[in-house]
């Protein structure tokens, strides 16, 4: 029995002499438990912080949000350079439609101006120069039109020479009636003063022309007919 007690004495003592020389080991936390408290914190906080969210308003996506932007910009976009193409095509058509226009009446313009000039022209003869008055009523026109007015000439010379004939004339006015490919047809009007042995104070008179022009071939006199001299006592 005695020697049991001493035994178990001796451990008791060996083990506080081993407390005392080895302070570190007597000291140091357990850091099992700590570490397994610090890994507990960090998951118990993203808990409370995702609980927090899901009960709060939702977080907005910014790259979402992004490309909503980016999409309404791009049909902004469409919609105007869709319009400016669409009033550009508008401007283009009636810029053309204008030019249109213009040129027909810049073509109306040239053909009763030619049809005037002609007029003014063949109405003026002086039984003094013939060929100069054969020469204004066939020019500018076809061969086959020269032709017959020369033989016309021919045959109003064997009046004009006699009765002393001469008269002058002056432009009115020509308006196109009708446009065919290319064909103008013109009523021209002219003022003609009429001087031979029979009336020596003269008669005025307005001469009626009408006229076709050919545009294709050079603006050239292809038909004269309905000339109409309504003859008035001055």
């Amino acid at each position: 029995m005695m020697s049991r007690t001493a035994a178990t004495d001796e451990t008791a003592e060996a083990g506080t002499v081993q407390d005392k020389e080895d302070p570190e080991h007597a000291a140091e936390p357990n850091t099992d438990a700590l570490d397994s408290g610090d890994e507990q914190k960090p998951a118990a906080e993203s808990a409370e912080s995702g609980s927090a969210v899901g009960g709060g308003r939702p977080v907005r996506d910014p790259a979402r949000s992004i490309s909503v932007k980016t999409l309404v910009t791009g049909v902004v976009v469409v919609a105007v350079v869709a319009a400016i193409a669409v009033l550009g095509w508008q401007l283009y058509s009636k810029s053309d439609e204008i030019d249109g226009l213009h040129r027909r009446d810049a073509d109306s313009g040239h053909a009763e101006s030619v049809a005037l000039d002609y007029a003014t022209g063949a109405a003026g003869m002086d039984f003094h120069d013939l060929p100069g008055w054969r020469a204004k009523l066939t020019k500018n026109t076809t061969p086959e039109l020269s032709n017959r007015l020369t033989q016309a000439a021919t045959s109003m010379e064997q009046i004009i020479t006699p009765l002393q004939w001469t008269s002058s004339a002056k432009p009115i006015a020509a308006k196109v009636r009708s446009v065919s490919n290319g064909l103008y047809t013109v009523d021209c009007f002219v003022n003609v003063m009429t001087k031979n042995q029979q009336a020596p104070d003269g008669i005025n008179s307005t001469a009626t022309y009408n006229l076709t022009i050919d545009s294709n071939h050079n603006w050239v006199i292809t038909n004269i007919s309905g000339i109409d001299s309504a003859l008035a006592t001055k």
